[in-house]
C-alpha cells in the first residue's frame, strides 16, 4: 500500500515503537514516534490542547484523539496510532481505574478511538495496549472499521 505511520505513546513508554522496529523492513513505513509521558510533552510535541488536558485529563478520548492527530502532523505520516492510559499500580481515580487505556488510530481524516479496560499488572496492561493499538490501526487501514 505504501502508507507511512507514526506513533504517539504515553503509558507504553515506547513499547509500540519497539514492536514495530522489531520487524525487519519497518523503516520503509515507520517514520517515528513521540513518547509524551507528561502533559507538558503532550502539549509541546503533539499540540494537545491545554484546555483538553484540564477539562478531560491526560487519560481521555479527547486527549487520545489530539495525540494521534499530533503524531500525524509532526511526522507527516499517512497513518498513526496513539495511546494514553493508567498502567498502574498507582494513578487510578474512582472514574479512571488502573488498566484504563484510550487508543486512537487515524488514517487521515478518519480517527477511531477505543476505551479499554485491561486487567493484570503494569507489564500486562502495557503489553495488551501494544497488541490492541497495532490491531486497531491494522483494522482501520484494512477498512474493517
Amino acid at each position: 500500500m505504501g502508507l507511512t505511520m507514526s506513533v504517539a505513546e504515553s503509558c507504553t513508554g515506547g513499547l509500540i515503537s519497539a514492536a514495530i522496529t522489531d520487524v525487519p523492513g519497518a523503516s520503509k513505513v515507520f517514520l517515528g514516534s513521540a513518547v509524551t509521558y507528561s502533559n507538558q510533552a503532550k502539549e509541546d510535541i503533539l499540540g494537545v490542547s491545554h484546555s483538553i488536558l484540564l477539562e478531560h485529563g491526560a487519560v481521555s478520548e479527547e486527549t487520545a484523539r489530539e495525540m494521534v492527530s499530533g503524531a500525524m502532523s509532526a511526522y507527516r505520516s499517512d497513518t498513526a496510532v496513539a495511546v494514553t492510559g493508567i498502567a498502574g499500580p498507582g494513578g487510578a481515580t474512582p472514574d479512571k481505574p488502573v488498566g484504563l487505556v484510550y487508543i486512537a488510530a487515524a488514517d487521515g481524516p478518519r480517527v477511531v478511538v477505543t476505551r479499554n479496560i485491561f486487567k493484570g499488572d503494569r507489564e500486562s496492561v502495557r503489553e495488551q495496549t501494544v497488541r490492541e493499538a497495532l490491531t486497531l490501526l491494522d483494522e482501520l487501514i484494512k477498512g474493517i472499521l
